[in-house]
């Protein structure tokens, strides 16, 4: 029990630690003397819950504001984005500047000068198709196996995916799919029970994973990338919001 105890203190403390730490976001001048960061910031931690440090442009951080396309959102006469490498609270940052509340957020600012803001929403339909490498045959073999426990791959596992969990059709649907299915492994519930050999850190042996585990390889990443990559989004009848 004692040993019980301290685990769970352990992991409380971790968690508060990485819960204080501020993820820090890059601002190009111009952005940051409109105010619209300093606009944009605080209601995000509000919702969320998580902090965010404004640094500036040539600064380390681990998202930056990049004036570039395709665009989240568009001022000051061009598109802007949010590059990141992958850190969870990055990806939190993007999906909410993607999402309904982020979107309605982005067009609420007006700078001093009456400058505004507009937030892009990018339809599947009107996108192209990104390139991948991976050999697709191969890759539909592996999202059967490997992702077919718990999604819909195609017709021939149509009834055998959890309802809870969307179908690859879907996951094709949404404007970053190819950033959702590339960090999967960060994102919840994977982590507990995904290991890609030479990208994701060893289970704890204390926290063994709830069921078995994902074992793959950052080949085996690629080709369902490119296997994804061919499929028909799913016709939804309305542009897909997610969150």
């Amino acid at each position: 029990m004692r040993r019980l105890r301290a685990v769970l203190m352990s992991m409380w403390l971790a968690g508060t630690c990485q819960a204080q730490e501020a993820a820090r976001l890059a601002v190009p001048e111009v952005l940051e003397a409109s105010g619209f960061a300093q606009f944009i910031v605080p209601r995000f931690a509000l919702k969320s819950g998580l902090r965010i440090s404004r640094v500036s442009q040539g600064e380390p951080a681990e998202m930056r504001f990049v004036a570039t396309d395709p665009a989240l959102f568009e001022g000051l006469g061009q598109g802007w984005t949010l590059m990141h490498q992958s850190d969870p609270r990055a990806m939190r940052f993007a999906d909410w500047l993607r999402s309904d509340v982020g979107r309605k957020t982005i067009e609420s600012f007006v700078a001093p000068d009456g400058s505004t803001f507009k937030a892009v929403l990018r339809s599947a339909g009107s996108q192209t198709a990104p390139t991948y490498d991976g050999d697709r045959a191969d890759g539909e073999q592996k999202s059967l196996r490997l992702c077919g426990r718990c999604h819909v791959i195609n017709d021939s596992n149509r009834m055998n995916g959890m309802g809870a969990t969307p179908s690859f059709a879907v996951l094709r649907s949404m404007a970053d799919w190819d950033d959702r299915l590339a960090t999967f492994h960060l994102r919840n519930p994977h982590p507990s029970f995904t290991q890609i050999a030479d990208v994701t850190d060893p289970f704890d042996p204390r926290l063994p994973p709830p069921i078995v585990p994902l074992e793959m390889t950052q080949t085996d990443l690629d080709a369902i990338l490119a296997y994804v990559s061919g499929l028909s989004p799913a016709d939804l009848g309305a542009p897909l919001h997610v969150q």
